[in-house]
């Protein structure tokens, strides 16, 4: 069974079109949809609520961090996918990450393979490889692409979660600093991806806050907290 958790905030405009698109692909495959709403103030719960989908609702805004890791400890998948309300990853390529022998296959945008079907803009094209550099210098040596929304993960993994406190959009990386910790085997793959011009990454108001979970990291491991 493969669960597949959706952190959502005001997701209106395509939640539909996603959950449409995961349930007729995995049709016939035994699965769960787990739908983490985060506080929105749209439609978007009222739109999940017409699919087949188990929703989670924080009681206010925790950041993408906190839902995924919500939908994972709420999951019973024997694996776990998380993806982006928006697919820019298409669900699609959730058979190659199934294809690899691996406890956590992670899409990447960077790794041999990976096809951009639309670029971001130069400003965060800039961005999104001055912060993967610094991460690879401080806390994941070797890892190409953090921050791809599609992320698969054994059931075994799930001590990562429980073990996670950075809610915010740098969660991705306390995740696999995590595995690499206690052992668990990570794999890169390219995936396809698209650009969507509603990503709600602000460069300059989030650029700061993620730089400053790194170090948030890198503390928590020295004080034992992990």
């Amino acid at each position: 069974m493969i669960s597949i958790i959706i952190p959502c905030y005001n997701e209106e405009k395509r939640i539909g079109k996603t959950l449409e698109a995961i349930t007729s692909f995995m049709k016939g495959r035994k699965h769960e949809i787990i739908l983490v709403d985060d506080g929105s103030t749209d439609k978007t719960i009222s739109i999940a609520k017409r699919f087949k989908v188990k929703i989670l609702k924080n009681h206010k805004n925790m950041g993408k961090g906190y839902s995924v890791k919500r939908g994972a400890l709420n999951s019973s998948g024997e694996y776990i996918l998380f993806s982006d309300a928006d697919l820019s990853t298409p669900i699609e390529e959730l058979d190659n990450l199934l294809e690899q022998d691996s406890d956590i296959v992670i899409g990447s945008r960077k790794a041999d393979g990976a096809i951009i079907e639309a670029q971001q803009p130069n400003l965060r094209v800039l961005a999104g490889n001055i912060f993967p550099f610094i991460t690879r210098l401080l806390i994941l040596p070797g890892i190409k692409d953090t921050q791809c929304g599609f992320k698969l993960f054994k059931r075994k993994c799930l001590k990562i979660f429980r073990k996670q406190t950075v809610y915010g959009f740098s969660f991705d990386v306390e995740l696999l600093y995590l595995a690499r910790k206690y052992g668990f085997s990570v794999k890169e793959v390219g995936v396809r991806w698209s650009n969507d011009i509603n990503s709600k990454v602000s460069i300059i108001r989030h650029s700061f806050s993620m730089f400053k979970d790194l170090i948030r990291i890198r503390m928590n491991d020295a004080k034992g907290r992990y």
